[in-house]
């Protein structure tokens, strides 16, 4: 059996020329980036205005296992399987991380015959947009640094420093560290950190901007400081906010690739759903919804993380309205939320799959809330037994929810024909739907409020607790004029709770907020629970131990 990277070096790819040609997208409208990848030109939005948009479609996730469970590999063989059925779908991801891919959990192209390609590009540096908002995101605390050294004019309160700086690497030696030493020549001595970069604002800016217009106004409202008055600093006080779009002008563009069944693809943005906002770029999911009958999107981890931002902070901003979630579930995670060690979930084990279940049921009945209609992938694993899938299949058809056994990692589209029908026929019934998608909280409530109907609605928490100093950090952010919100919750994802260890379905526990910030130029607060980290550390035996590049260039090992 080939691995994942065998399977993509074995791809018989198109030209971009020929994928972005049968989108009715000119040559001239296409930035290359060699033979297989390509920038799409600013030139195409305004091209495409008036033309009507398609269906949406969000793939999200029960709570998954360390390894995760195949999001997106469902939804790239949801986007094949809809190209073998004659429909017209455009499918919209996000970029990976090199922290994940050096780390534990892998990349973000998908696996096995439902991955995109070029593979090995697209899991390391692509099109340098992580580079482009590390080097902003770095650029601006440079000149912040620079600012207190020559003078501060603007009165920084050293003390009161909110911005980081960031990398786009797992390394948990950066998470806390001093500059400025040395003497005076080096810099005003400083608590500094790191955090990875797609946990950076300027990484959540540029997937929430429109334009580039839009861009440059938000870069400008990050709050990076307080000044010795107490009073907010802002980047646009440093004056850098100008060189910040320059760096970002590229970036801003989506990326064209394709699946391994020649489909269509715009990767871009890669924010982490348990510690940011978790979705593709707001200008990608647009321009997919203009160029395909479909647009497939998926938001990272579970349902709990992900779509909930997908929905209350993405669809709020961008105006869109999902028609469809696609909830991805596997035997082996329902037996993971059930009790089984992860050495054991190999082995078939019905009373794990009922205790676990639970944490299937619970997601259903969340993305419900947000009145969009849901259909159960179920990600199948070889191991998965017939008494399991009987079993799995029975409950679904109980809740009155459409269920699809999903075989796309081994089959590629043909093993999503099933799923892609089940789809579409739940987005043609919709239509006779008198409810319409609508976010689980209103904008005027305020932040507390926000976060307890999350907790209450969506985690199922029976309460909130606030540390010190998240309720010092909330007043804060109310009285600077930013109540008015979305919340943006860093949370575990491996629970619906704020403890990992919490699986299945919590009962009888509350969340504990330690701290809150505001991420003005994003747009929403991002509110900090339990002891998620904004820097995560690499594993024991990390990834990269297992990958290589010969003489030639030939990578092995990437999955």
């Amino acid at each position: 059996m080939m691995t994942d990277i065998e399977i993509a070096q074995n791809a018989q790819m198109k030209r971009i020329t020929e994928i972005a040609a049968e989108l009715g997208i000119s040559e001239d409208m296409l930035e290359p980036y060699g033979h297989y990848k390509a920038k799409l030109s600013e030139e195409i939005f305004p091209l495409l205005a008036d033309k009507p948009d398609g269906h949406l479609i969000l793939v999200t996730a029960i709570n998954p296992t360390p390894a995760g469970e195949g999001k997106t590999t469902v939804s790239v063989g949801l986007a094949e399987a809809m190209g073998r059925a004659g429909k017209k779908a455009v499918l919209a991801l996000r970029e990976p991380s090199l922290g994940p891919v050096f780390g534990i959990k892998g990349g973000a192209a998908g696996g096995g015959y439902a991955q995109v390609v070029p593979m090995e590009d697209i899991n390391l540096h692509f099109t340098g947009d992580m580079h482009a908002i590390t080097a902003a995101n770095n650029l601006l605390c440079a000149m912040l640094d620079n600012h207190i050294q020559q003078g501060n004019e603007l009165r920084i309160d050293q003390r009161r420093i909110l911005f980081k700086r960031c990398m786009d690497m797992n390394d948990r030696a950066l998470r806390n560290i001093v500059v400025g030493l040395g003497g005076k020549a080096n810099g005003v001595p400083r608590e500094d950190g790191f955090n990875i970069t797609v946990a950076s604002e300027v990484m959540a800016i540029l997937c929430l901007a429109a334009d580039l217009d839009d861009l440059k106004k938000r870069l400008g409202s990050i709050l990076v400081a307080y000044d010795l008055d107490g009073k907010p600093v802002f980047a646009r006080d440093l004056g850098c906010t100008g060189a910040m779009t320059a760096l970002l002008k590229d970036a801003l563009k989506p990326n064209l690739v394709q699946t391994l069944e020649n489909d269509p693809v715009l990767i871009h943005g890669g924010p982490f759903a348990n510690i940011a906002h978790g979705c593709n770029s707001v200008r990608a999911t647009k321009l997919a919804l203009k160029l395909g009958d479909y647009c497939i999107t998926e938001a990272g981890f579970g349902s709990d993380l992900g779509a909930e931002k997908f929905f209350d902070i993405k669809c709020r901003y961008a105006g869109l309205e999902p028609e469809c979630v696609v909830l991805v579930a596997t035997i082996r995670a329902l037996k993971y939320n059930g009790g089984v060690p992860k050495n054991e979930l190999s082995e078939e084990n019905i009373p794990a799959l009922e205790r676990g279940i639970v944490n299937l049921r619970t997601h259903i009945e969340n993305m419900q809330k947000y009145n969009v209609p849901v259909v159960v992938a179920i990600n199948r694993f070889g191991t998965d037994t017939d008494a399991e899938i009987a079993y799995l299949e029975s409950y679904c058809r109980e809740l009155g929810v459409s269920v699809s056994m999903c075989e796309v990692f081994a089959k590629g589209g043909e093993g999503g024909l099933d799923l892609a029908q089940k789809v579409c026929d739940t987005i043609e019934q919709s239509k006779e739907r008198t409810e319409r998608f609508s976010p689980i909280y209103p904008l005027s409530l305020s932040i507390k409020e926000k976060v307890e109907r999350v907790a209450a609605e969506i985690y199922r928490a029976d309460g909130v607790n606030y540390t010190t100093q998240a309720e010092k950090a909330v007043k804060e952010i109310e009285a600077l004029g930013f109540g008015g919100l979305p919340v943006c919750v860093a949370k575990t994802q491996y629970s619906l709770s704020d403890d990992p260890a919490k699986l299945g379905k919590p009962e009888n526990f509350s969340i504990t907020v330690r701290d809150a910030r505001v991420s003005a130029g994003a747009g929403f607060v991002v509110i900090y629970t339990g002891d998620i980290l904004t820097m995560p550390g690499l594993p024991k035996k990390p990834s990269a131990l297992n990958i290589d590049c010969d003489g030639s260039g030939n990578i092995t090992g990437l999955f």
